[in-house]
This record gives structure tokens, sequence and C-alpha cells, in this order.
């Protein structure tokens, strides 16, 4: 009989499930869009209970559709949207409040009245003091939802981010645990010692009795209660979901860099076994931790990719599907000076300005909405490329290969723009389904369906590879064009006034 590995990929703005089988195919996937929720402007949140609901409905559905039975099933593997912030009442199962999602930026206030323990927390957690991490989420939500410090003097009140809260529901509230590259995106844990840390804990104000234990991101945790599937299937791995993408890369010696291009964009060099502080701004962070043995890596995160192309679609109504934005685009030879800086909630990596907000520069009489579809492609290329140049100049090497996922990664026009603004080779592999293949491989390796990573390594297969093909003077204007374009941004959000 068939073994598969099922993997849970819980994302910002659908739950997925994906079967994995031995050569590392994705044989299926089932896949159901959530609600988003926008109380006020650059808030957002989730509703942790129909996150759940979809993520067991799509997880059931790739099943029943390949006729897989829960004991053809070696382990699942647990792959989520990080920093997310979730706060439930053990006893009853029920949220709080709705998930605070990593996007938002209520807490923006809160972080600067941290700003001079920044140093600190840096070298602690390796993070940047922000509202994109979960403490001051956290914070928010106890100190602003009614009888939230109550159930923690009872002992009733568990923080989690969606790894926690699926696994606390999958496990029949047996398990309240979270991995270690989960844990390093909170600006609560120690990187360097691998533990809660008693004085961030203590600066936030947040009690260590709601957090939950922290695992290897490769380990047999427990199995799913009575109930959930037709017979308990093993819970075996956990990682956020770029952690996952670069496992899923097989990024798994020092140097080797991945970009997913997802709802935002985010990169991770792996650095092997020492954290490396950066000098640009970017993020220090766990990539896993496997038999106890720690894996570092630089991270930049650009808040919005994807997201930008929804917008096209949903807010402006200039293209009614996703997939029509690169034919548009590519209808017109340039943008014709157009150029989009979407920052809809701050800007992040390499900038950091979280006041920042999206803007259109450039447009004229002349401009129609393919230049600006070409613009907003273009922009998540110049966004990546600032983090590229970041972590160049971080790592003190040059980039040469750069490993690409994600929806948009199937766009031959973006990653060909992106081979053009950074000179170095994009390659795009046969399977795009990184994050969901690297929480299958910690998964599977934890349970022995896989030998070794090298193994896995044999597995990882190009499909194409895109080098720089435009012009170098054309390319440098285009880098000066929009750095002179972030600049603006920055000095709009700078130089706030009253009304």
């Amino acid at each position: 009989m068939t073994q598969y590995i099922l993997a849970l990929d819980q994302g910002t703005t659908s739950s997925r499930a994906l079967l994995v089988d031995h050569a590392g195919a994705v044989v299926g996937m089932a896949q159901q869009e959530f609600t988003q929720y926008y109380p006020h402007a650059a808030w957002v949140e989730h509703d942790a209970n129909e996150i759940l609901s979809s993520q067991l409905a799509v997880a059931r559905q790739v099943m029943a559709q390949n006729n897989v039975e829960a004991t053809q099933i070696a382990a699942i593997g647990i792959t989520n949207q990080r920093e997310t912030t979730v706060l439930w009442d053990t006893q009853t199962g029920q949220p709080i409040h709705h998930a605070i999602v990593w996007q938002d930026r209520r807490t923006a206030a809160i972080c600067a009245e941290f700003k001079a323990h920044e140093a600190m927390i840096q070298e602690k957690t390796g993070l940047i003091l922000d509202a994109y991490f979960s403490a001051t989420k956290i914070a928010w939500l106890l100190n602003h939802v009614d009888g939230a410090r109550e159930l923690v003097a009872q002992n009733r009140l568990a923080f989690g981010t969606m790894d926690s809260w699926l696994i606390w529901h999958l496990s029949g509230g047996a398990l309240h645990i979270t991995d270690a590259s989960n844990a390093s995106r909170t600006l609560l844990f120690n990187i360097h010692t691998g533990e809660w840390d008693d004085e961030l804990l203590a600066l936030f104000d947040i009690p260590r009795n709601i957090l939950p234990s922290v695992r290897d991101s490769s380990d047999v945790y427990g199995q799913t209660t009575e109930g959930v599937f037709d017979t308990p299937i093993a819970l075996a791995g956990i990682a956020g979901d770029q952690q996952a993408a670069l496992f899923g890369q097989m990024c798994v010696s020092d140097g080797m860099v991945k970009n997913t291009y997802g709802t935002g964009c985010f990169m991770m060099m792996n650095t092997g076994a020492k954290p490396i502080s950066s000098r640009h701004r970017l993020l220090t962070t766990i990539a896993w931790r496997i038999d106890g043995q720690t894996v570092y890596a630089l991270e930049g995160s650009v808040f919005v990719a994807g997201a930008l192309v929804q917008w096209l679609r949903d807010g402006l109504g200039i293209i009614g599907s996703a997939q029509e934005i690169q034919a548009l685009a590519m209808s017109v030879d340039s943008s014709d000076g157009v150029v989009v800086v979407p920052a809809f909630t701050g800007l992040g990596a390499p900038h950091w300005q979280p006041n920042a907000r999206g803007t259109l520069f450039g447009v004229t009489r002349g401009t129609t909405r393919a230049h600006i579809a070409r613009a907003a492609l273009e922009a998540i290329a110049q966004q990546t490329a600032d983090v590229l140049q970041a972590m160049q100049d971080d790592a003190g090497t040059p980039i040469v290969e750069l490993r690409v996922d994600g929806g948009a990664a199937a766009n031959d026009a973006l990653m060909q723009m992106q081979a053009d603004l950074f000179d170095t080779r994009v390659m795009r592999p046969q399977v795009l389904e990184s994050t969901a293949l690297g929480a299958a491989y910690l998964a599977g390796l934890a349970v022995g369906f896989w030998a070794n990573i090298d193994e896995l390594k044999q597995q990882w297969q190009v499909d194409r590879v895109f080098q720089r093909a435009q012009d170098a003077k054309v390319v440098q204007g285009s880098r000066k064009n929009w750095a002179r374009a972030v600049r603006a941004v920055n000095h709009w959000a700078e130089d706030e006034v009253d009304v």
C-alpha cells in the first residue's frame, strides 16, 4: 500500500493540504481561501476557527480526492504563516479574539515605547523591533481583551502561532507546542540559548505560562486525536513557512539562498551553525532545529508581493484574475516611467519604515492599466533586489544563484525581471510547492519515510534558469529610479502633519 506524507500549509490567505509521495512529487492538493478582516486602517485579522475548519476540510478533501486512507499517511507536517498571533481559552478551546495577522500594524506605537531596548532585543532575538512580530500582538490582546489577564491567572490562556493552534486542536488539546523556527519569530525567544527569555517576557509583560513548549522542527510530537481522521496519524514536523521553503529548496549548505514569492516576498540565506548579525537591517533567525542542532539564516521580508497583484484585481479591478497580469504587463515595452511602491502595510527589509504607504509615481495621461501592471511586477522584483543586495553585503560574498518558489515564481516575466535587476542566476525548480515540501520532508525524516537529507537532495530538480538579458545601463537607471521613489515614500512617512 503506497504511503504518503500529508503536508498542511496554513498560509495568509488560504489553507492548503498536499500529499507528497516518496519521490518528493506532489500527487494531490486541495485549497480553501478564508476571510480577511480589516477592522481599521492597517489592521489585519483572521478568524482562527475558520482557519482550523478550512485546514481540516482541505486535509480530508485531498485524501478523498486521491482515494488515500488515513492508514496510508506516514505522518503530518505543518507549515504556517509566521508571527500571526492567537490566544485561546484552553478550557473551551475558543479564541478570545480574532488572530492578529503578521501584516497588522496596530502595535507600531507599542514598539516605539520600547525603542530604548532595541539593541538588547536584537542581540537576543536577531529581530528588528517591529509590529511584524508576535510579542506586541500578544501584549495588545492581553491588555485590550476583557478577561484575558484573568484567564492567565487561572492558567487557562494559551498563546500560539498558527502551528500551535492547529496542533493543539489536532491532538485534542494534548499538545501545546511550537518549533524553534516559529519561536524565533516572536521577539520572546533567545536564539542563542534556545529558550524563552525571562528578560524579554518581563519587558513585554507576557506571562510564561501561556507559551508553548519549543520542540525540534523534525520530531514525532504525538498523534491526531480520535475523530480527526479514521485512525490516528503521527504529527511529526513543524516549520514556519519561509524556513520550510528553505528546507524544501534543499538550501541545506551555508550560503544557499531562496526567495518565496507569495503574499509577501521572503528571502533566506542558510548561514549554518552560527548566527550572522546583519549590518543592513536584515533579520537573523533560526532556520530549523533537527536532532538538537540549530541551523541559522539571514532573512529579508518584503511585506507586499502577491498582495499587490490581488490589489490590482480586487482593489483597482484592472485584471480579472492574477494569471492575467503577465500578458497585460508584457503588452507594453516598459512601464513608461510609472513606479509602484506597494507599502500598503509599511516597508519591510532593508528599509523598515512602518509608516510608509503605497504610492504610484510617474502617472501621466498616457498611463494605461498595462503600464501599472508592468510597474507592479517590477516593484516585486525591485523590492527583492534591495534585499538581495543587503544580504550579499552582510554575507560578504556574491550571490550567484537564487532558488525561487511560491505562486508568482511561475510568472516568467517576473523571473526574468528578477534576473535582470540583480545579476544572478534565478533557478526555478520543477516543484514550486517548496513550503509544503519542506514541511513534508521534516515530517518524513522524523518517521523514517526518508532516510536522510542526502536522499532528499537528489529530488531537487531545476525547471528553468533565468539570466540577465537586459542592458546593464538600463538596469542601473531602473534601480536609481526605484531608489528615488522609495526615498520619496520614506520622506512622506517621516513628514507627518496633523490634520
